[in-house]
């Protein structure tokens, strides 16, 4: 007869929930405890019938990734972070089903037996519709990346401060002489974009300087749009003296554009980026940027919902991480 999860707790002198816990890899459990109770376990051979544990809980042990779109907005870099984060915070006891919101013409695949808990990497209030739903079908729910502005008490919200990082970044700028600064924006009507754009705004306003129209430009957050972007910009009859771009995908498209152009960054024009992906360091020359929390934000929101799952019951909060100013080589000092 094979072991059972009871005779696991009984050796080990635990209640048989931390036993399940343990071998779940939960958060809530102490290293040493759940170490002891692995060794238990592989000691006594002991074999987790899935099947009857989700039947028994009522579990799927399936976690849900969302974001906004997977084919707008959502880069490649960004993606990679994200998934990081989640993968090392909910280990292998749970599928990872990754989906992007519009996918779906309706809601109702989305419900309980699906899904044990959902993180949502949100973009935009249009989300709101498929927040609510999931609300309603008592999901467990983590709503990362985009500041919902309040604290809900059903809802976990974890994002980045973009508009204090985009205003450093701005006046990182200004400090070093530059006047004319273009900004290439993300994409209209996400969160992000207007947080930036506030950033910038901000620190433009503060320093008694203009912000032209032909000096903002919209992208759509890949290295094409950045690039595209950039060559409208260096055909202005007065190109600006720096640009300030609302990811680094982005940048990486427009400093593409200047070096076709025959414009030398960042002697001719001053390039800076937004998130400090993987290849910001590696561009020539190196981006300066300012680097989010991204992984950070997805191993935190990974956790947050296991957690939630495993006590059955949770709190909201709210948490609005701090950007770093990460200085490289691609913007210079005009003074």
């Amino acid at each position: 007869m094979s072991a059972t999860i009871k005779d696991i707790a009984k050796l080990a002198n635990v209640s048989h929930m931390t036993v399940s816990r343990a071998l779940n890899n939960s958060p809530l459990i102490k290293e040493e405890t759940r170490r002891k109770i692995k060794e238990i376990a592989e000691q006594l051979n002991y074999v987790p019938n899935v099947n009857a544990k989700s039947l028994v809980l009522q579990r799927s042990h399936t976690i849900g990734l969302f974001f906004t779109s997977m084919a707008r907005g959502t880069s490649s870099s960004f993606l990679a972070e994200v998934l990081r984060g989640v993968n090392q915070g909910i280990g292998v006891q749970y599928n990872l089903v990754l989906r992007g919101i519009d996918d779906y013409e309706h809601y109702t695949p989305i419900h309980r037996r699906a899904f044990d808990g959902i993180l949502l990497m949100s973009q935009s209030e249009r989300d709101d519709a498929f927040i609510q739903h999931v609300r309603e079908q008592g999901i467990p729910l983590v709503v990362l990346n985009r500041d919902m502005g309040k604290q809900d008490s059903g809802i976990v919200n974890l994002a980045s401060n973009d508009r204090d990082g985009a205003e450093q970044l701005t006046r990182y700028l200004i400090a070093g002489g530059h006047t004319r600064i273009a900004l290439i924006k993300g994409i209209s009507g996400y969160k992000s974009t207007a947080e930036r754009n506030e950033g910038y705004q901000r620190a433009m306003g503060a320093a008694g300087l203009s912000t032209s129209e032909e000096y903002i430009v919209e992208g759509r957050y890949d290295v094409e749009s950045g690039y595209q972007a950039m060559r409208r910009l260096l055909s202005l009859p007065e190109r600006p003296s720096a640009v300030f771009c609302g990811n680094d995908d982005m940048a990486i498209g427009a400093m593409k554009a200047a070096a076709e152009a025959g414009v030398s960054i960042p002697e001719d024009i001053s390039v800076v980026g937004f998130d400090d992906i993987g290849f910001a360091s590696y561009t020539t020359p190196p981006l300066t940027t300012v680097k989010r929390p991204i992984e950070q934000l997805a191993l935190m929101g990974a956790r947050k919902v296991l957690e939630w799952i495993e006590q059955g019951t949770g709190t909201g909060e709210r948490v609005l991480m701090d950007t770093q100013f990460i200085c490289r080589e691609s913007a210079r000092s005009l003074v």
